[in-house]
């Protein structure tokens, strides 16, 4: 007799990160069994950002209202018409839903606004499928960081570790705390990488060759380390402003080597991880997805900072590149069923909310 309560989904994630490498696209099927998930993503690719568009993302923030909602609407169509390339590219024949995260412009929980370019209603226009998209505003406006909102996704999909570590262009991490979901912002990673990188006309460090010729700079890693602990214990979620007015000054210091500025930062990229880690005597599984698991020297140097306890997986590179979008198309999903899909012991909301805007 067939299950009445397996659910299935055929859903489309995009995901545009800080670091402005791309726009990852993820065509994954879901299915619900038993009360658990399964997933498999069936497809996937990124499109490189024109120059173009890396221009006007990168400077977005800097616009008049007028000119960034005209922006939106532009951003929105852009991604409209990449997915349809992406459809019809892979041959995609069955899509219940699109679920986009846009790209974050401004971050500000503590003045109740996040800001994600890419209108959905120009998505739709520009595919004619259903689409599901602004998923950290609700969440802000009840009190919450609105960020990070991939653990969801960690708890239902990738349950066997136990932390999943997400070095991106902000590095991050979930895992299960006395049976609820903890995660938070650590620090800065391939967004200060990758913006040391292009003053040496690289868009990355492949593998961290720069920053393994370097030395640490002491002044320079105390100066970070001041930075990111002068809330104390407390981890607020970061974001481009952050970095902007708190970091960019100090990796502009031409007085310090290029190869020593890379090679400090991941130094405190390591540091900042090891340390957010708790202390474990028994076996722990560490999953490490985002572009910064493809840095073998940093991944080498975090490994060398944890326990010996504590495995580092990196899984295939289908799972570090599209991990995220993945997961935007499953927070998809949770929206469809109207279920939640925005964690309060994760953003330290009011309450847990099930996010995203739905048109079509």
């Amino acid at each position: 007799m067939k299950d009445k309560k397996v659910r299935k989904y055929k859903v489309i994630g995009i995901m545009s990160g800080t670091s402005l490498d791309g726009v990852d696209f993820a065509y994954s099927k879901f299915i619900l069994k038993k009360k658990h998930w399964q997933f498999s993503i069936q497809t996937s690719q990124t499109f490189s950002y024109p120059k173009e568009w890396r221009s006007k993302l990168s400077s977005a923030h800097l616009l008049s209202g007028e000119d960034l909602l005209v922006l939106n609407s532009q951003y929105g169509k852009f991604l409209g018409q990449q997915c349809n390339q992406f459809i019809k590219q892979k041959k995609i024949k069955k899509i219940d839903l699109i679920a986009s995260h846009g790209h974050t412009i401004f971050h500000q929980p503590r003045k109740k606004f996040t800001f994600q370019l890419g209108d959905g209603n120009a998505m739709h226009a520009a595919i004619g499928l259903p689409i599901a998209f602004d998923f950290r505003s609700l969440d802000v406006a009840l009190g919450g960081e609105g960020a990070p909102l991939v653990p969801i996704g960690d708890k239902h999909l990738f349950s066997d570790f136990d932390i999943c570590l997400n070095l991106g262009g902000i590095a991050n991490l979930s895992m299960e705390v006395n049976g609820k979901r903890k995660a938070f912002d650590i620090c800065f990673c391939n967004m200060i990488l990758n913006y040391l990188s292009a003053k040496a006309g690289k868009d990355f460090d492949k593998n961290g060759m720069l920053a393994s010729k370097g030395s640490i700079n002491q002044k320079l890693l105390n100066s970070l380390e001041k930075i990111y602990h002068s809330n104390g214990k407390k981890k607020p979620s970061l974001g481009r402003e952050g970095f902007e007015k708190e970091f960019q000054s100090l990796f502009d210091n031409k007085s310090i080597p290029l190869n020593d500025r890379l090679r400090t930062a991941c130094e405190s990229i390591a540091s900042e991880i090891a340390s957010s880690i708790p202390t474990s005597n028994k076996k722990m599984k560490l999953l490490t997805t985002g572009g910064g698991a493809l840095n073998s020297f940093l991944i080498e140097l975090i490994g060398s900072k944890l326990p010996a306890k504590t495995k580092v997986i990196i899984p295939s590179k289908t799972i570090i590149n599209f991990k995220e979008a993945l997961v935007f198309a499953f927070l998809g999903v949770l929206r469809l069923q109207g279920e939640n899909n925005v964690l309060k012991s994760v953003t330290g909301a009011s309450y847990n909310s099930c996010s995203g805007v739905l048109i079509g």
